[in-house]
């Protein structure tokens, strides 16, 4: 029941296992040949990928193949103007995106779209200026941002509007302060953060909250030591595996967010990790030198 009622997101758990891994310097532990395999019979032709191999194309899990993919370093092994093509459709006229063929719009799409095109190195295949706009429209009135305009601001739907923004290089078109201040406001006297008010602490806001804070250069603002012994409290000593709250059961998911909050703070023993990309900064760093040398030989050829 489990394996079935799961197949439709193993590919984002692959990326959040995967990652979690690179942080740990453990990558080298899974099996990659058979993963990327694995992963490009989930293609589609429509360029876009599965969530499994028995799944349609959506761009959650578009971009989830992505990141593995630079993870590994095999971007190369997939056609990125076709890729780009399929993120492309899934644009309304309206600047917003839908996820798959179905019609769902939702501001996680606009983030995923800007950075599956990014690390494909194929941003002007899309309506930036259209997607920024719409992004602004989803703005409240206390800082933060909502799913799709008029929808109350919740702290997932704020990571994937600043994370988009800063891939579009538009922070200027909203009060960081005003936002920061909501986003430190998340932190309750457990140290945990919660993702609206007057919800209960659970580690993936961890994540959520803390990459826009080090987006905006505002990591200072919350109390780091009290949510890190908050995360490291969720953690099985038996298992390993982290939790949404102590003594909870254990999932990928939040052990991923768990590390990945802990590698912005700076813990001992992990890897950096990019608060835009949500991919460790060395991944995206090879990603960009791969780009400019690229841009440097089309611009050599020209001449």
């Amino acid at each position: 029941m489990e394996f079935v009622a799961t197949e439709h997101f193993w590919m984002s758990g692959l990326y959040w296992g995967l990652t979690g891994m690179q942080l740990l310097g453990r990558l080298g532990e899974m099996d990659g040949e058979a993963i990327v395999a694995w992963l490009l019979r989930c293609r589609h032709p429509d360029g876009g990928f599965g969530g499994s191999e028995r799944n349609d194309s959506h761009v959650l899990y578009t971009v989830s193949a992505i990141q593995i993919l630079a993870l590994y370093d095999k971007l190369d092994l997939v056609d990125a103007d076709k890729v780009a093509g399929y993120v492309r459709s899934l644009q309304q006229s309206d600047g917003s995106f839908v996820g798959d063929k179905w019609g769902e719009i939702d501001t996680r799409f606009t983030y995923c779209a800007f950075l599956c095109c990014t690390l494909l190195g194929k941003m002007d295949a899309l309506d930036v200026a259209g997607g920024v706009d719409h992004i602004v429209r989803c703005k409240n009135f206390d800082g933060g941002f909502g799913s799709t305009p008029g929808k109350e601001s919740h702290a997932g739907q704020v990571f994937t509007c600043v994370a988009a923004l800063s891939l579009a290089g538009a922070l200027d078109r909203f009060d960081g302060d005003l936002l920061s201040w909501w986003l430190c406001e998340r932190q309750t006297k457990s140290g945990g953060l919660n993702g609206r008010p007057e919800k209960l602490q659970d580690v993936c806001y961890s994540w959520w909250c803390l990459s826009c804070l080090s987006i905006l250069g505002k990591l200072h603002w919350i109390d780091q030591k009290a949510l890190s012994a908050f995360i490291l409290d969720c953690q099985d000593e038996h298992d390993g595996g982290i939790s949404d709250r102590p003594d909870d059961m254990v999932d990928v998911y939040h052990t991923f967010f768990g590390i990945a909050a802990l590698s912005l703070m700076g813990y001992p023993g992990l890897d950096q990790i990019d608060p835009t990309f949500a991919l460790p900064v060395a991944t995206v760093q090879r990603v960009r030198q791969k780009q400019a040398a690229r841009q440097a030989l089309q611009e050599a050829a020209q001449q």
